[in-house]
């Protein structure tokens, strides 16, 4: 969660590794969780928002609590 901070700036090359999509199918099976996907249910998990990730030092100190 502490990279979610990070992924805020739209020309960053993490947005674009965030966003990235692979081409193909998927194998059988569950298919794997994304990253964004993790960070979504953990954020719904602390009632956090994108709001609070825009303040890198309040983003850190509410990630480190619980």
């Amino acid at each position: 969660m502490v990279w979610a901070c990070a992924a805020k700036e739209d020309t960053d090359w993490v947005k674009k590794c965030v966003e990235y999509e692979v081409e193909g199918s998927r194998p059988r099976g569950r298919p794997n969780r994304t990253w964004k996907e993790v960070v979504q249910k953990d954020c719904q998990a602390r009632n956090l928002n994108r709001e609070d990730a825009m303040d890198c030092g309040r983003w850190k100190k509410l990630i480190r609590i619980g």
